[in-house]
């Protein structure tokens, strides 16, 4: 029995994996963005937060992403993910597949980076460059050096972070690119406080508390402020913050509150875990 169970979960698997390849998927997020395109030339655009869905991308990320790019236009295509697992059930593997970019998946965990790889060279383009992947615990000590090794430096499409802990503080010290739009994500247990877990380079998840970790959405958004980067919008359960930087179709995709992207149920029930820690120590952000 516990044979035919995984015969038929990795069966599964394979169709959910085969659906995202079929042509018409492409076509029809082709046929998307050149929409959007054309939305944009008529200065009358949908809102961001009736743009999402996803294709390989955990939540509603990906489709908010090929709306912003039909937008400030996607004449650089390379993108770096920080915290990327394998690099499939990611923000940045659609726009590979469906959009010929290119770009550098970073993960800590030898497996992921391994199975990664296999899916890259099992599912690839025959005419596009793979993406490069490395695997190395990130720091703000290292990062730089990191994504130098990669290969990549100045100008890039799209940041991804997501390392559920020291997010702020390797984003706050990442000087090497200059990306267009970064996906990060914050805590936003921590509510509207303006606070942030302090730094620690041996950071590991849930190692002191499961809550007790990232940086609060008010100071994350106060340190894309000061790279000059304004919040635009987040996935639907508020916590993947996505920020543009400033110049760029400014008027077609408007800044946003921060309150205005935590009004998902699941935000105020998350408000009550904070009371665990509220009193432990914090860094103003």
């Amino acid at each position: 029995m516990n044979i035919i169970r995984n015969i038929l979960k990795n069966w599964f698997l394979f169709l959910k994996i085969r659906d995202k390849f079929y042509p018409t998927n492409q076509i029809l997020q082709r046929k998307l963005f050149h929409y959007y395109q054309d939305c944009s030339r008529t200065k009358i655009v949908p809102k961001l937060s009736d743009t999402g869905f996803s294709v390989f991308s955990q939540f509603e990320e990906d489709g908010k992403l090929i709306f912003i790019f039909s937008i400030i236009g996607m004449d650089n295509k390379q993108f770096i993910e920080i915290g990327s697992n394998d690099g499939i059930n990611s923000n940045c593997a659609n726009l590979f597949f469906n959009f010929g970019w290119y770009g550098l998946f970073i993960d800590t965990d030898k497996w992921s980076i391994k199975r990664g790889r296999r899916f890259y060279k099992k599912y690839p383009n025959p005419w596009q460059y793979k993406p490069k992947f490395i695997c190395e615990k990130v720091t703000r000590e290292n990062v730089n050096q990191i994504v130098a090794n990669g290969g990549f430096y100045g100008e890039i499409g799209l940041l991804s972070i997501d390392i559920d802990g020291n997010d702020y503080w390797v984003w706050d010290a990442l000087s090497i690119v200059d990306p267009k739009v970064v996906i990060i994500e914050t805590h936003n247990e921590f509510g509207l406080n303006n606070i942030i877990v302090p730094y620690d380079p041996e950071s590991e998840y849930s190692k002191k508390h499961p809550d007790y970790h990232g940086a609060s959405p008010v100071a994350m958004v106060n340190l894309a402020k000061k790279k000059d980067y304004r919040l635009v919008g987040a996935n639907e359960l508020g916590f993947n913050f996505i920020f543009i930087k400033n110049g760029l179709a400014d008027d077609l995709i408007p800044e946003v509150s921060v309150e205005s992207v935590l009004t998902h149920p699941s935000v105020k029930e998350g408000y009550k875990t904070f009371e665990e820690i509220k009193d432990w120590e914090f860094v103003k952000g």
